[in-house]
């Protein structure tokens, strides 16, 4: 590593220690008072709140976007940038507006900012849309611009993004390789950069491997007893399941032919031994990142980001199987958007759209990353909720129904409210999806024809 960027890691460290200490400091009561004294913990809130600070335009310029985040747990402080708070004070996330500034004013503040805020998550808005202004922006320390003339919903989509505090499951190699010392090798070099492996010496044990650990990515050496890596290949790709998992060869051979036909088999890539670790990691890390963006593509919806149809099923019967073994309980719900055709008719399908991706958001805000969420149709979304009982489902999906009437969506100076209908229902003797669906679904039905804006328990 170079001299430069050791010395550069050294001081990013050397912030962190001192934001600890800092925080430390900052404690009301000492550790031993606290460990004399506990207090019991109050219960989880499934709705934390997150800051953002609205940063170099005036209040009401923001008012709109403030309104809409707060529906969303996210508080907005509007804040100049000449008369910033406190060196104690900092947020997860800073939008600064680069309206009326010119491209140096623009470059001159995103880099107080970032100077500012080290650890902060730096946005630009009505940046103009030019390379060099966004190359510019960039450079000085931003990281995700909005040029001018973004919508609001997209502003809003990337910032309930990153605070929604995903986090990507470890990449996953499955080996097939018959020698021992090759395959403890390639697991030593993917584990230096947190790849989680599993090797196997038997190409005929792939398809259980494959359906139990469940990789991004397969590393096949080309010659084994009994079965080449490509008839292995042959063989993985006759099951739909496993057509698009990258597959990448390993073999000590250079003949560029048998190279090609490999690949025409059904291999992604073909790396010849010696290998050199860097490349075998670069190629098996842009595999799987290319890899788990077209599974994204396959398995979610494009316009909310949920689950799609075929995926909500497919995971709600997962969920089932899951609760079944560990005899927990499980609700599963049925939403629906009350009058949705009648917004359209009367704000345009883009305001029913923004309707739509607003339940999605609301319901990723309020529910638990172990719960499912998928938008099963239309206006109609799917729900899960994995360990829990009737009671307290209803007592959950009613108060999302009841703060999901209170939003007032915007698109531009139109304004609209929604309400909700629920229908819930609970694993019982008929451990099956379709089952589980259709009396969430009656459920459903029978909250609207009681007059809508409800939630029905079967």
């Amino acid at each position: 590593i170079p001299p430069a960027t050791l010395a550069e890691l050294g001081l990013r460290v050397q912030e962190l220690v001192t934001r600890v200490s800092d925080f430390i400091d900052g404690q009301r009561r000492p550790v031993m008072e606290r460990r004399a004294s506990p207090v019991d913990a109050p219960a989880p809130d499934v709705t934390p709140r997150h800051r953002v600070w609205l940063v170099g335009s005036s209040g009401p310029a923001w008012q709109a976007l403030a309104l809409q985040l707060g529906y969303f747990n996210i508080d907005a402080e509007f804040h100049q940038v000449r008369h910033l708070p406190g060196q104690g004070d900092e947020p997860a996330i800073v939008l600064l507006s680069a309206g009326g500034l010119g491209s140096r004013q623009t470059v001159e503040q995103v880099q107080q900012l970032r100077a500012r805020f080290a650890a902060s998550t730096l946005l630009v808005h009505e940046l103009a849309g030019d390379f060099d202004s966004l190359r510019a922006a960039l450079s000085a320390g931003s990281d995700f611009c909005f040029p001018t003339g973004t919508a609001q919903p997209v502003i809003m989509a990337k910032l309930i993004e990153l605070c929604s505090g995903k986090v990507e499951a470890p990449l996953r190699a499955l080996v097939v390789e018959d020698s021992i010392t090759a395959s403890k090798s390639i697991q030593r070099t993917l584990a230096m950069c947190d790849i989680e492996t599993h090797a196997i010496t038997q190409p005929h044990e792939v398809l259980n491997c494959l359906a139990q650990f469940q990789p991004d990515l397969i590393l096949m050496d080309m010659f084994m007893p009994g079965c080449t890596g490509v008839e292995a290949a042959r063989v993985i790709r006759q099951h739909p399941e496993f057509l698009s998992i990258p597959i990448v060869y390993l073999s000590g051979d250079s003949n560029v032919p048998l190279q090609i036909e490999a690949l025409r088999l059904g291999g992604d890539a073909f790396l010849t031994k010696p290998y050199n670790p860097v490349v075998l990691n670069a190629i098996v890390q842009s595999k799987i990142e290319r890899y788990r963006a077209l599974r994204r593509a396959m398995l979610h919806d494009g316009l909310t980001g949920l689950l799609n149809h075929k995926a909500s099923k497919e995971q709600l019967a997962a969920a089932i199987r899951q609760a079944v073994a560990g005899q927990q309980p499980l609700a599963v719900a049925m939403i629906d958007i009350d009058h949705f055709k009648k917004i359209n008719d009367s704000h345009g399908h883009p305001m029913g759209d923004q309707v739509i991706r607003s339940l999605a958001w609301f319901l990723g805000q309020r529910l638990r990353k172990t719960d499912l969420v998928g938008r099963y149709g239309g206006e109609e979304f799917l729900v899960a909720l994995p360990g829990a009982d009737r009671a307290r489902a209803l007592e959950v999906l009613d108060r999302i129904r009841h703060d999901f009437s209170q939003i007032q969506h915007p698109l531009n100076e139109t304004w609209c409210a929604a309400t909700l209908s629920v229908g819930l229902t609970q694993l019982g003797d008929s451990p099956d999806a379709q089952t589980l669906i259709k009396q969430a679904d009656e459920a459903l039905y029978a909250a609207k024809r009681a007059g809508r804006n409800r939630t029905v328990s079967d």
